[in-house]
């Protein structure tokens, strides 16, 4: 069980980390909306790294924002956000491939082994944490401004960019959530040796104590005794 719980969270940790890069290239994480419009000239989509356009003859232009100063403050968090999940994906993907019991990478100490691979869960959970943050900080303020009736700008709508780093999120949290599991649970051989440890464990106070008695016997000196025991 803990063998096929691991296998699972390494494939989900890979594919949300996959998904996490995918998201972060993505180009729409927010498109324009069409809502209201009579006559739609071009469509306007945005990620976290630039901007880009496609009229209605189909010519695609995309610019990146110059000055990373100039952004708001949500877009930059975002992007500290994705890229430290990316690097978080990772080192939870190598720490799981050394932690798993089932690889020989590591060496046979399985305790460790399954101290690197709860530290491999704690890195996918944190990973899920900053990609969620991320899309829905970025969402939050799509919507935001498109159901603000002052809102003077272009109004967006939430793009595939933001669905993938979700469902991203989404995996990459199952990933820990299995990782962590499998920690708690005991293979047949760890319950065998845990059971000889306590027995002996058992066994051993009683032999000190056995032992402890004679000594203290021994050590009594001659003249407690009476003279009847010569007799």
């Amino acid at each position: 069980m803990k063998d096929i719980l691991q296998i699972i969270a390494l494939l989900l940790g890979f594919l949300a980390c996959g998904s996490a890069v995918l998201s972060l290239h993505n180009h729409y994480w927010k498109v324009s909306t069409d809502d209201d419009s009579v006559i739609i000239t071009s469509n306007i989509f945005e990620n976290l790294w630039m901007s880009c356009a496609i009229d209605s003859t189909g010519t695609f232009n995309c610019w990146n924002f110059q000055s990373m100063l100039a952004l708001p403050g949500y877009i930059q968090a975002c992007r500290a956000l994705m890229i430290t999940s990316i690097v978080l994906g990772t080192f939870g993907l190598v720490a799981t491939l050394v932690g798993m019991q089932c690889s020989k990478i590591g060496g046979e100490n399985y305790v460790m082994k399954g101290r690197i691979a709860g530290a491999g869960g704690v890195f996918f959970i944190l990973q899920g944490l900053c990609t969620m943050i991320a899309a829905s900080w970025y969402a939050f303020n799509i919507t935001q401004e498109f159901f603000d009736p002052l809102y003077p700008g272009i109004k967006y709508e939430i793009g595939d960019g933001l669905y993938i780093g979700w469902s991203s999120a989404t995996m990459a949290l199952c990933g820990g959530s299995c990782l962590l599991c499998s920690c708690g649970i005991r293979s047949p051989e760890d319950k065998k040796s845990h059971l000889q440890n306590f027995r002996s464990y058992s066994y051993q106070p009683q032999s000190r104590h056995m032992v402890q008695t004679v000594s203290a016997t021994s050590n009594v000196p001659s003249s407690q005794y009476g003279l009847n025991v010569y007799v």
